[in-house]
């Protein structure tokens, strides 16, 4: 393959096209549907469907077929098949997966004046708004690197293209989906998935852990309507309270640690080599990445315990509240109800139905002062945890790595969760992953002010063609 083509074929792309195509993508508000139970009226999901289909359709590739697949009360994928290309190929019925999503994290306050969630605004090398990075970038750069391969000469298997809509959800349609795929899903035997991070903008990362999640809500009823904090405070005992209490059955409020045996596992002693040498890399810089108020300290003061922290072990998040008033707004009342939306992190090798099963049961057996209590909406997904690189993914990586970057190959944990890495992981053991992305320093995913590092992403789609093509001489 001739470098020289590929690259300037990626770089036109991103200039002329991809990044238009992101402006246009960050202004639909492509709610999950655990975030907008409407999404089907609301067509923005279509949209943004329509969008990606249109520009992927549009490309010069020789043997593709795009198609939107729809299972009913669920919501779409887009597939995109690519037949074996070039001079080389692996084995016939190998399918190498590009993953991708397309469906986004609520809006949050806290945006610059100047920025908003469905505001694209490009600032250097950064593209603002929601969903650049997470992940709306990668059904482009999936393609972008193919086209690229195909004008300059290279080679590739097969492909299919997997771009759902439920992802930040926790991608409870995707597994229907696969399903329904059946044999065109092939045998897979390379994961691609551009939906995860990088430590810095200065190489490439790999992925080699992500955490599963454990989620729900959970509600304290105490009365039936709300009571004059006066004449019943002390005698009623508060919604709140009792909240706090069934807390601190999973968590020790002291220093965040997760009271659940089944939410608690013992660490690789590789993946703990990994995060020193990661903690090495980084220094203390990596710390001082939190936007911290003045005078507030972290949970860790030690590098490699933090990327264990975020990597390795649970961690509890108190994500939204329900019948908690605004202050400005809330009377003397003693309130009948509350409820809190919980989002557990467990380690990638934790198993989440038993988390699930044992979450649910400590918090609802025998309720303080017999209130009623009651978990709503649980659900789990699962963590994974990379199985070793083959020699000659290692290879390839390395040398797209360095011919690309200038820098070594750097690989890491992360603390989010791809439902879709477990499920494959799954049902192909022996498949070879390559996860990584462009949630960087400061990208502030799923938070306000998010961003995309237009550059950072224009080398890893390099790099990408370059792996594909080397796919071919394993």
């Amino acid at each position: 393959m001739d470098l020289s083509l590929s690259n300037k074929r990626i770089e036109r792309l991103w200039a002329d096209e991809i990044v238009p195509q992101l402006h246009r993508y960050i202004e639909i508000p492509a709610l999950s549907p655990s975030f907008d139970a409407a999404w089907d009226q609301s067509g923005h999901i279509a949209d943004a469907v329509t969008l990606i289909r249109t520009w992927i359709e549009s490309q010069p590739v020789e043997g593709m077929t795009v198609t939107v697949e729809h299972l009913p009360g669920r919501t779409p994928l887009v597939v995109t098949e690519i037949e074996p290309f070039g001079p080389a190929g692996p084995a016939v019925g190998s399918t190498t997966v590009l993953y991708g999503h397309l469906d986004k994290q609520p809006e949050m306050e806290g945006w610059r004046p100047d920025l908003g969630p469905w505001k694209p605004v490009m600032e250097g090398t950064r593209l603002y708004g929601r969903g650049g990075a997470d992940d709306g970038y990668a059904a482009f750069a999936s393609l972008a690197a193919v086209a690229a391969l195909h004008a300059a000469g290279g080679s590739h298997g097969r492909l299919l293209v997997l771009i759902e809509a439920s992802e930040e959800s926790g991608s409870p349609d995707l597994p229907a989906h696969i399903d329904a795929l059946g044999d065109r899903l092939g045998d897979v035997d390379l994961v691609i998935c551009l939906d995860s991070g990088c430590a810095t903008y200065d190489t490439m990362w790999l992925t080699t852990s992500l955490r599963g999640m454990v989620g729900g809500r959970l509600s304290v009823d105490i009365v039936t309507e709300g009571l004059h904090s006066g004449g019943y405070g002390g005698v009623v005992p508060s919604s709140f309270r009792i909240m706090r209490q069934l807390l601190d059955r999973i968590e020790d409020a002291s220093d965040g640690r997760i009271l659940l045996e089944s939410a608690n596992v013992d660490t690789p002693g590789h993946r703990i080599d990994e995060a020193r040498s990661t903690a090495d890399l980084l220094g203390e810089a990596m710390l001082e990445n939190p936007p911290l108020v003045e005078g507030a300290r972290l949970a860790v003061d030690d590098v490699t315990e933090a990327l264990l922290a975020k990597t390795w072990r649970p961690s509890l998040s108190y994500v939204g509240a329900d019948g908690i008033p605004p202050s400005a707004v809330a009377g003397n009342v003693l309130r009948p109800s509350t409820t809190l939306k919980l989002s557990l992190r467990i380690p990638p090798t934790a198993d989440p139905a038993a988390v699930e099963a044992e979450l649910v049961e400590t918090l609802t057996a025998d309720p303080p002062y017999g209130a009623r209590v009651a978990v709503s909406g649980a659900g789990g997904a699962p963590g994974w945890n990379a199985p070793d690189l083959a020699p000659w993914l290692r290879s390839a990586l390395d040398e797209a790595c360095r011919t690309h970057f200038g820098q070594d190959l750097q690989l890491y944990g992360e603390g989010g969760t791809i439902p879709f890495m477990g499920m494959l992981g799954d049902k192909f053991p022996a498949a070879q992953f390559v996860i990584t992305g462009v949630l960087g320093p400061g990208s502030n995913d799923h938070g306000p002010n998010e961003f995309i590092d237009v550059a950072y992403a224009e080398k890893l789609t390099r790099a990408l063609t370059q792996v594909l093509d080397a796919s071919t001489r394993r």
